[in-house]
């Protein structure tokens, strides 16, 4: 586990923990997959994000879901780094590029999250 994470999960009853699900279009996961690995999650890490995981759907309403989740240590925290990330001119080039053919996701969902007392995460 890296130490960034380590301190979020220690200072758990702090933290604002992001909760993002992706809707993808039919046939893009592997698309927004690979945009993320490779393009998206170093663009986040140079902003400031701290992930706390990604998954995909493998039982579920819809096997076209990518959901990740995100710590943050505030509000404003939050609102600053998103704002810095969606303005970012490598990442407004990147998401140009990887949607010439059509949009990868169709609806994003996000939903923010503070843990309980006896929450592990």
């Amino acid at each position: 586990m890296n130490q960034a994470l380590q301190d979020v999960i220690e200072h758990r009853e702090h933290m604002i923990y992001e909760l993002r699900v992706y809707r993808v279009v039919q046939g893009r996961m592997a698309d927004l997959l690979t945009r993320f690995e490779h393009q998206t999650l170093p663009i986040m890490v140079r902003h400031g994000f701290l992930q706390a995981g990604f998954w995909t759907t493998i039982v579920g309403r819809s096997e076209q879901h990518l959901t990740y989740l995100l710590a943050w240590e505030s509000l404003a925290q939050r609102q600053e780094q998103w704002a810095a990330f969606e303005s970012d001119a490598e990442w407004l080039a990147i998401r140009k590029s990887t949607e010439e053919n059509g949009p990868l996701i169709f609806e994003i969902e996000s939903s923010l999250l503070r843990p309980t007392n006896f929450s592990k995460t």
